[in-house]
């Protein structure tokens, strides 16, 4: 779920309005993309034993598959944005899904654990790229109201969908080899590629969208489009601006040193300079981006957005409950592949519990929200999973599935439908409607990198080597234990959080 991007508040709307068959593949293109971002951090998962004993690589390392997708995705996320206003919607979606192709290749034939985390950064990024971008297009390509309400619907069903599609994908193929698991999006997108270069708009001079024949993609239907981001580069003042590449690296080195620092202690110790270097690098690195942004007349930060105490428990709740999530996934797989040889199908059907939930509930999340108000679907949905990671500490070994995993699956499957969409919701409820987009980015980007930090810290609490033979089931749960208590605790700073959001405020000038 961590690469999800849709909007929680769609709902279904009236199919009154026909659309012609160029609005549909256009549809396909976008949906059928969000769908491959979404599964990309599932799909890895199930795959790290495997990659781990066929690369020879140590769990500190593996987690790079998943944590180099997060950073790559909340890293460059507000980088991103820059890009797509500068370039245009319609050259960077293209252009990234040509570099996520390739990148799913080589990723694919990789024989080097470095050379693997290199192209999960990389569809990261380009992740971050055409996840919002493919929900800004919908919002110019169809029209307003029923039509694209319903393109809205069919656009969140395959986002929350994504993460399932990417367990049960990842089972199957992973036992054939986890190479696949990398390899099969590459036909996938190209396929979207060709399709988008007919059907994704481009605009004209005054910004009116426009379909490769020069007519405005909704003219079909006859409701012309709305302006485009294409035009951007030519709107006054617009060639003044700058990318920002100096404060996008500077926050993505010191989020992926900062990874690099914590599964470092491990091997290392405190002391060695391999843990404490780069440890120090993060801090230099994110301090110069903090300064760089303050000093910048274009940041790509808008720290405005930080005023509104909304946005921060939602995005500390956010980060809290997608790290808290997937760092129980990554402990689990350790559990259920390596040390009790479940197969990576078994593994998968494990995990289901907690995906489809949200993908049935995911079109009716709005009607949810505004029926029992987004602060206390968050507190609530913030116990849930809390209450679900404690039975798990308190499993014994081997795991019994039916009163042990299942029982923790179905809480936090439960927590996210509760909570999920109300987050999405009251990030950027308290904002300005001009700070809704930069407050946007910036929940984005707290949630993934939420989740790069949690899965490398629970990384890091796990032990490496398997387990003697002696070894009883008492010492092999203790060995887990801790990890599985950093959840825990991530869990309650969310419920922490989230319980903030209940208390009455007294109203004033804003």
């Amino acid at each position: 779920m961590t690469s999800s991007f849709v909007p929680p508040h769609t709902a279904p709307a009236p199919a009154h309005t026909p659309w012609s068959p160029r609005m549909w593949g256009l549809l396909v293109v976008l949906a059928g993309n969000m769908l491959i971002d979404a599964l990309e951090v599932s799909v890895a998962l199930v795959a790290l034993p495997a990659i781990g004993t066929d690369l020879g690589a140590p769990l500190t390392t593996t987690q790079w598959t998943i944590t180099g997708f997060a950073a790559g995705f909340g890293g460059l996320m507000l980088f991103g944005a820059r890009v797509v206003a500068l370039l245009g919607r319609r050259r960077v979606y293209l252009a990234a899904l040509l570099g996520f192709a390739a990148a799913s290749v080589v990723g694919a034939l990789a024989e080097d654990p470095s050379l693997l985390t290199a192209t999960r950064v990389v569809k990261g990024f380009c992740a971050a790229l055409t996840a919002p971008t493919g929900l800004a297009i919908i919002a110019t390509a169809f029209p307003e109201g029923p039509p694209r309400n319903r393109a809205l619907s069919v656009y969140t069903l395959f986002g929350a969908g994504g993460f399932t599609a990417g367990l049960l994908l990842s089972g199957w193929l992973t036992d054939i080899s986890w190479r696949l698991t990398f390899a099969f999006p590459a036909p996938a997108v190209l396929v979207l590629f060709a399709l988008g270069l007919r059907l994704i708009p481009g605009a004209t001079a005054d910004g009116t969208p426009v379909d490769r024949a020069g007519q405005p993609p909704g003219t079909a239907d006859g409701h012309p489009g709305r302006p485009d981001g294409d035009t951007a580069r030519h709107l006054p003042g617009t060639a003044r601006r700058r990318y920002g590449f100096a404060s996008a690296g500077a926050f993505l080195a010191g989020l992926l040193a900062l990874i690099q620092g914590i599964t470092s202690v491990p091997a290392h110790g405190w002391a060695d300079l391999r843990s404490t270097g780069p440890l120090a690098l993060a801090g230099a690195t994110l301090f110069l981006f903090v300064a760089l942004e303050r000093a910048s007349a274009q940041p790509l930060v808008r720290f405005e957005a930080l005023r509104s105490w909304a946005m921060i428990r939602s995005a500390l709740g956010a980060a809290c409950l997608n790290g808290s999530y997937l760092g129980m996934l990554f402990v689990l797989t350790h559990q259920l592949q390596s040390l009790a040889g479940w197969s990576p199908p078994q593994a998968a059907a494990a995990f289901l519990p907690a995906a489809v939930p949200l993908m049935v509930t995911a079109l009716y999340s709005g009607r949810i929200v505004a029926r029992f108000g987004a602060p206390r679907l968050i507190a609530a949905g913030a116990v849930l999973p809390l209450a679900g990671y404690l039975l798990l500490l308190r499993a014994p070994w081997p795991p019994a599935y039916a009163t042990g995993i299942l029982p923790t699956m179905l809480l936090v499957g439960a927590g996210f439908v509760l909570s999920f969409a109300a987050l999405n919701m009251q990030a950027t409820s308290h904002l300005p409607p001009a700070e809704r987009g930069a407050g946007s980015g910036l929940y984005q980007t707290a949630v993934q990198v939420g989740a790069a930090l949690s899965v490398a810290l629970v990384a890091a609490l796990l032990p490496e080597a398997a387990p003697d033979a002696g070894t009883t089931p008492a010492e092999i749960a203790a060995a887990c234990r801790p990890a599985l208590t950093l959840v825990a605790v991530v869990g309650a700073l969310g419920l922490l959080t989230a319980l903030t959001g209940l208390r009455p405020r007294r109203t004033g000038p804003s």
